[in-house]
């Protein structure tokens, strides 16, 4: 007799809102399992806080999550234009002024440049993990995949955070410049409740609107959001060129007196907030499954556009600087106010019409960048796996691009402006940190492979680069003058890399690597321990308040659920396993 046929499964529909799409784990299957799963939570933590993804992991299995695929339909033309929609606007209209007026001066411009600088040293990190691991992590899958399951899931956190708090930016950022076209007041189209703190009383419902459409667009489908943005950005390229020569032509030199108004201490206060202006670069990375040639694409995209971003950042500080006095800088909306007071009135409108196209292509490839982001973190199934489903038509995660527009549209509704940029500072240099953490494990150890002894040697190195870094950033912030403890710090800093460089590396990469290991990474994970140690004592309390939230819902939630899938696919694996022995050779 023949054997029974089984019949086909229909296609499930995208839109489904069972409990087993949400928590389909064996943890939460009913109360007593959770109970249960509650009560092993110190040996599952265990278990989990060391556990490493794998490359193939990352770039297969994970991807089943989703159920249909991203589509590949990105050149290296795109990505370059993609990282210049996502940057440039996502703060130099924003935040310049600001910093220019309470901490830097005139020399904002140097804190454009050493924030650049150690932007480029993430972009580096970034760009050998992508070409290697081309998925839509990102970051997250990087650290997954070198350092473990659980600063993979903090990383995520903050990816999250990032997420929320920069799109709800800049939404703040596209209303107040909206605003001063009408009027000369920034909040001129929000509702202010003096019932509510200071800092969360001005309501913006133009900001949340902006949102909506942006996200709307990017739930459309990749290939549609990249056209639109390389097509504006082009134009944004002319304004930004006449904005820098008109600058330049009523320029005074005078307003570059004094240069420190802060001393250097305030140059690296800003440059740490300035570097909310190289956010979005990131972003880019996530589109690494989307690109059709990721060895060659992404270093063009992404190598080449930061640079050019870097220095189009210094000029258009120095021009400000040099058209206006920087204790007459308006905080929220720079360029456009300077240009009115110099009697330049057509060109305020210029200036804001391109910082609202840079702020709105910012969001739009945001929108693609945090839901690619959110897409891998559920198909790890750190948050549900409902938010890694993919659009069969649209080919986008829409699920996940909605949760990230609807909690940024909640925040963006309630938070100043200023608020907002020190908890992104701080989440995104904290990330750019274990990327290069995550680098030099990449290149130094190999599971089953490096030598124990050669293990010792890599983490004593790693630690005194990491000490001697946060040694030189104390020192700073406590103000201690003379040479002698920044000597002595900064000389442990060099042995630890010299003897990281003594020690063999165990991978090369295949495509495109970045140069001077050890001492690129070990050079940006100095910097951004030294920013993040310039952005004040409000910031390092939100963000251990945001930590701590995090932990929580990882006790609770997302250890179990991934504790029961890794467990699920070595059982998967052994079975498999036993079972290509039972059928023997052919």
């Amino acid at each position: 007799m023949d054997a029974p046929r089984q019949e086909a499964q229909p296609p499930r529909t995208y839109w489904r809102w069972s409990k087993q799409d949400f928590f389909p784990e064996p943890s939460f299957q009913s109360l007593t399992s959770y109970k249960t799963a509650l009560s092993h939570t110190c040996f599952r933590l265990k278990d989990r806080l060391f556990d490493r993804s794998t490359d193939a992991n990352e770039l297969v299995e994970l991807r089943k999550e989703s159920e249909n695929d991203l589509k590949k339909c990105l050149t290296w033309w795109d990505l370059i234009w993609l990282s210049f929609g996502s940057v440039v606007g996502s703060g130099i209209f924003a935040i310049t002024g600001q910093e220019a007026h309470d901490h830097a001066g005139p020399s904002i411009v140097l804190s454009y440049a050493i924030s650049g600088l150690s932007a480029l040293l993430s972009v580096f990190c970034y760009t050998e993990f992508a070409v290697e691991i081309p998925v839509a992590g990102g970051s997250f899958s990087y650290l997954r995949v070198e350092l473990g399951d659980f600063i993979a899931f903090i990383a995520a956190g903050n990816i999250l955070l990032e997420a929320i708090v920069g799109a709800a930016g800049l939404g703040r950022s596209w209303s107040s410049y909206f605003a001063s076209m009408i009027k000369t007041e920034p909040d001129f189209l929000r509702i202010r409740v003096n019932s509510l703190a200071e800092g969360f009383n001005l309501l913006d419902p133009i900001a949340v609107l902006v949102l909506l459409v942006a996200n709307t667009i990017a739930m459309t489908g990749t290939r549609n959001t990249s056209v639109l943005n390389w097509v504006t950005s082009i134009f944004s390229v002319v304004v930004i060129v006449v904005i820098i020569v008109l600058g330049f032509i009523h320029s005074k030199s005078s307003n570059l007196v004094p240069f420190f108004p802060c001393g250097a201490k305030g140059v690296f206060e800003a440059a740490a907030i300035v570097y909310w202006s190289y956010t979005g670069f990131d972003m880019v990375a996530t589109m690494a499954e989307e690109t059709k040639r990721p060895s060659r694409d992404i270093p063009l995209g992404l190598v080449g556009s930061m640079s050019v971003i870097t220095v189009v950042y210094c000029l258009m500080a120095l021009a400000l600087t040099m058209m206006q006095k920087y204790t007459e800088i308006d905080v929220n909306a720079a360029y456009s106010v300077a240009f009115e007071k110099i009697g330049i009135k057509w060109a305020k409108y210029l200036v804001s019409v391109c910082a609202i196209k840079g702020m709105t292509t910012s969001l739009l490839v945001g929108s693609l960048g945090q839901a690619r982001y959110t897409t891998q973190i559920a198909r790890a199934h750190m948050i549900p796996p409902w938010f890694a489903l993919v659009h069969p038509k649209t080919g986008t995660p829409i699920n996940a691009t909605l949760l990230v527009t609807i909690i940024s549209a909640i925040v963006a509704f309630f938070s100043s402006l200023d608020v907002l940029s020190s908890v992104l500072s701080f989440s995104t240099l904290f990330i750019f940190m274990l990327m290069a953490v995550a680098l030099l494990v990449r290149r130094y150890y190999v599971k089953d492979v490096t030598p124990k002894c050669d293990l010792v040697k890599f983490i004593v190195c790693l630690f005194v680069i990491i000490g001697s870094s946060i040694l030189i950033t104390v020192f700073w912030n406590l103000n201690l003058r003379g040479w002698i403890g920044y000597l002595v710090a900064g000389l442990f800093w060099c042995f630890g890399t010299l003897g990281m460089e003594l020690i063999p590396k165990q991978r090369v990469p295949k495509v495109w690597g970045v140069p001077l290991v050890p001492w690129l990474p070990s050079l940006s994970i100095g910097m951004n321990v030294f920013l993040i140690g310039s952005l004040g004592y409000v910031a390092f309390l939100r963000f251990f308040i945001c930590s701590a939230v995090m932990v929580l819902y990882y006790l609770l939630i997302g250890l179990h659920a991934t504790y029961d899938v890794a467990h699920q696919n070595q059982q998967k694996l052994k079975i498999e396993g036993k079972d290509n022995i039972n059928q023997g050779p052919l």
